[in-house]
């Protein structure tokens, strides 16, 4: 690895790692620039083995030995003491390295509703907690894909990538757009819309039944307001997990772990 000390925060070298914590500049920024920011030691090897290319890392030198031999000799790796990287970050910066990634091209939605059998809808949903965390549970438990809405947070923002534990990269994802307007593309290819919310006469989870080769897509709506009447329009049916002790809905990330758990596709158990 190359190693470049920095002592000076201002070293336009370190820019695509100034204010990190500044959401609503970051968010603008790194999709604009083609980059986005991995945090920590497995993030960044998850990255490298999904194919994305580092520009730089930035490390202090007692996290030295966190960066991937994997990043190669013709990378930067910058060197700065906690005081400097705080002013550069904005933060106390504690999981070992931070790198600078390179974005793959946009992916085409109709690309991924060639070959997907069971994929994640999502609208609207703008925390980046919540969109890793549904990232995690969609590659765990069987969702082939993840489709956006326009105003759906980042999923390479660097809280999603960390919450997601690096899943974001293995699971492909587009934009849907427009919205909803789009929704009648899955429903021209065999999709069955299935819109979760909490009404009561939406039909129970548990008393879905699709046979194993179903094509099919889960609406989850953004936090608080849930799926929109319209999204709920276009849906083929609409789905509720029933509540006990008077609780209204889960969370958005847990009702993706659930649904997930039962409509996604899991190894069969072995045999013998």
């Amino acid at each position: 690895m190359t190693v470049v000390p920095v002592d000076d925060p201002a070293d336009p070298r370190v820019t695509d790692y100034v204010a990190l914590t500044d959401v609503t500049l970051r968010r603008l920024r790194e999709p604009a620039e083609g980059m986005f920011i991995a945090e920590g030691e497995r993030v960044i090897r998850r990255a490298l083995g999904a194919g994305y290319q580092p520009r730089s890392v930035l490390v202090s030198p007692a996290r030295l030995g966190a960066v991937p031999a994997e990043i190669g000799p013709d990378v930067p790796v910058y060197l700065a003491g906690p005081e400097v990287l705080a002013e550069i970050t904005g933060f106390e910066v504690h999981r070992g390295a931070l790198a600078a990634m390179a974005r793959h091209p946009a992916r085409d939605a109709a690309e991924l509703l060639s070959w997907a059998l069971r994929v994640l809808v999502l609208e609207d949903l703008v925390s980046h907690t919540n969109l890793g965390a549904v990232f995690r549970s969609a590659a765990g438990l069987g969702m082939d894909a993840v489709l956006l809405s326009p105003r759906c947070a980042d999923p390479l923002y660097r809280r999603s990538v960390r919450v997601s534990m690096g899943e974001v990269f293995a699971v492909p994802y587009a934009r849907l757009d427009p919205w909803p307007a789009s929704l009648a593309t899955l429903t021209e290819r065999g999709f069955e819309l299935l819109a979760l919310t909490p009404a009561a006469d939406a039909t129970d989870l548990s008393a879905l039944r699709l046979a194993p080769d179903a094509r099919v897509a889960v609406l989850l709506g953004t936090e608080g307001e849930g799926l929109s009447a319209a999204a709920q329009a276009a849906a083929s049916h609409r789905i509720r997990i029933p509540m006990a002790a008077g609780v209204d809905s889960l969370n958005v990330a847990a009702t993706a772990a659930i649904t997930c758990y039962a409509l996604g596709r899991r190894p069969s158990p072995p045999t013998g």
